[in-house]
């Protein structure tokens, strides 16, 4: 499933729970006993898929993809300071049929965009007034063409840079493109390679250090500055690992914010499905301390549903995962994850944090069906965007959602209070 979800519901929902809360059953998803996230407020959007979203401050920016009658070139711009998002306003992207990752830099100033099918770009705004981004300039080349299909926004020693994983077509395998985003009207490209099998679908920049998720090929952690003498325009690879089970699609390295400890990094699988209604893939631990030797110690693992986005509240420890079909996952992720009795074991020694009773929280589940693919934590807020179901199962217009609330804890094992 490389493609967003069709009739997608954009739901932001920082979350309510209680640890009494009777856990629901979404269709075809066994039950975890872990209480429900609640949501709260709707807001229509009818004329496109929803893609992507990216808050910041109190704009929250969507994507569009495909094509419902009109193509999916919209970026939606939202007011989310109340409970309800207010549109604010449609910003069309000339040239495209479907809209990827959008990132804002980190300083706020930027807003980036990734564009798919050909020609394959990333759309660079201005964001001097957020509600009105401004295009700066188009970048797109011969190598991006294919299509864009992530394209992750960070900072390296001082200097802006997009990842851009784009897309394999016929002739041309999947490819890392990294582009120098200094001059936004003018970026350049500063270092490519052919990689992934048959994708390099995401990446994750942190210190200095770059992971590339490869698809069969697992992942790669690379120094670009951060871990010798390698640097953005000549990374150098310091260790790989092949995830059980391969199809690895996303990646987050785990900086805990109570201990400082940086030893985890989660790998999301991304297995066989039907988009809108059924999906599989475990998310995989994988102890990074020593970069040379990755080793995976642990997994999760939901019945019926697979993972696809991840964002880590890493000062309370908990894992907000897109589950697809089974809503979001909460998931303490304290303490040492590669220790569990051997009850908690699976046959290759993993430890099964399923088992171990390491979900805090699901949901949500008061919209109907949900086909979930991305979360965003922005302070004590958890955006997520619900898919319901694709609309010719689903007679209502496709709706956003926003909610409100705290998780609380709920796992005995939690080292920290959540």
């Amino acid at each position: 499933m490389r493609c967003p979800i069709p009739a997608v519901i954009f739901a932001c929902a920082l979350v309510s729970l209680s640890c009494g809360s009777d856990n629901p059953v979404m269709p075809g998803i066994t039950p975890t006993g872990s209480p429900a996230l609640a949501v709260f407020g709707i807001g229509p959007v009818s004329e496109r898929f929803t893609g992507e979203v990216w808050v910041r401050g109190n704009i929250a920016y969507t994507t569009t993809w495909g094509n419902r009658g009109a193509p999916g070139n919209a970026v939606k711009i939202w007011d989310v300071t109340g409970n309800v998002p207010t549109l604010v306003d449609s910003l069309i992207v000339p040239n495209a049929s479907t809209l990827g990752d959008i990132q804002t830099s980190d300083d706020g100033q930027l807003l980036v965009v990734a564009t798919e099918l050909s020609p394959g770009s990333i759309m660079i705004y201005s964001l001097a007034n957020p509600a009105k981004p401004v295009l700066v300039s188009r970048y797109t080349t011969a190598l991006t063409d294919p299509g864009v299909h992530t394209a992750e926004v960070q900072r390296v020693n001082g200097i802006l840079y997009a990842f851009l994983c784009i897309d394999p077509r016929a002739g041309s395998p999947a490819r890392l493109v990294i582009v120098d985003l200094s001059n936004p009207a003018a970026p350049t490209q500063v270092f490519t390679a052919a990689m992934g099998t048959p994708f390099v679908h995401d990446v994750f920049v942190r210190d200095g250090i770059l992971i590339t998720a490869l698809w069969n090929d697992g992942i790669t952690i690379w120094d670009i500055g951060g871990a010798g003498s390698g640097t953005v325009s000549n990374p150098v690879a310091l260790g790989s690992l092949r995830t059980f089970g391969g199809e690895a699609h996303n990646v987050w390295w785990f900086h805990n914010g109570v201990t400082g400890e940086k030893r985890y990094a989660f790998v999301g699988e991304e297995g066989p499905g039907a988009v809108g209604s059924s999906s599989s893939g475990d998310i995989h631990v994988v102890d990074v301390s020593n970069f040379a030797s990755p080793r995976e110690v642990a997994f999760f693992h939901v019945n019926g549903a697979g993972t696809h986005n991840f964002s880590v509240d890493e000062n309370r420890g908990i894992l907000y995962a897109a589950y697809y079909n089974a809503g979001v996952r909460a998931i303490d992720v304290t303490g040492d994850l590669s220790s569990c009795d051997a009850a908690d074991k699976d046959a290759f020694g993993r430890c099964d944090l399923a088992r171990m009773g390491r979900e805090l929280a699901h949901g949500p589940v008061q919209v109907g069906p949900v086909y979930i693919w991305g979360v965003q934590l922005i302070g004590l807020n958890v955006f997520a965007w619900p898919g319901g179901v694709p609309a010719r199962l689903k007679p209502a217009p496709v709706q956003t959602v926003w909610g409100s609330g705290v998780v609380q804890p709920c796992h005995t094992r939690t080292e920290i209070s959540k």
